[in-house]
């Protein structure tokens, strides 16, 4: 059988790779909503490269290959906020975009202070619809984004989310 697929922190040296990866994943989104000004098709490499020191960025690796990729952080009220999850059109449908859900999951409540999970995707991607309701997310709003694509919002509570104590 061929390599296995590994899912790791991601480093500075792999921004190009990453940049590339989304540039490529997010094309089937943007023909989808017939709107290529989306903003993971009109990101710069700078401001990717910030996000990867800033926050937490993991990267699905077949050999050298980044074929995957999904960021997260943690904001002030204790939301997990994930963001950018693609896999490479060559390997979709074979469960590898739930890995890397569930490690950015896992990654992102590792820090402790991780109340629920919040993510977004257009109102038409029902296979990323169908992803994250299977893991849980539950459409909790909506919005529209600077570039006219309207969004669903989904949360779902982290497995930790009981440990807090809410304070008056």
């Amino acid at each position: 059988m061929g390599m296995s697929v590994t899912i790791s922190a991601a480093t500075a040296e792999d921004a190009e790779q990453i940049f590339k990866l989304q540039y490529l994943a997010f094309q089937r989104e943007a023909e989808l909503y017939g709107n290529y000004r989306i903003q993971p098709l009109t990101q710069t490499l700078e401001s990717l490269k910030g996000e990867l020191a800033t926050d937490t960025v993991l990267v699905a690796r077949l050999g050298d290959e980044v074929v995957g990729t999904v960021r997260g952080n943690v904001d002030e009220d204790g939301t997990g906020k994930i963001a950018k999850l693609c896999v490479h059109p060559r390997l979709q449908g074979h469960g590898l975009g739930a890995r890397l859900l569930r490690a950015v999951e896992e990654a992102l409540e590792g820090g402790g202070g991780t109340a629920r999970f919040r993510l977004h995707t257009g109102h038409k991607s029902e296979s990323n619809l169908r992803l994250y309701r299977k893991a849980g997310y539950t459409q909790v709003g909506g919005r529209t984004a600077s570039d006219g694509v309207k969004l669903v919002i989904l949360e779902k509570e982290a497995k930790n989310a009981g440990d807090f104590a809410v304070s008056a």
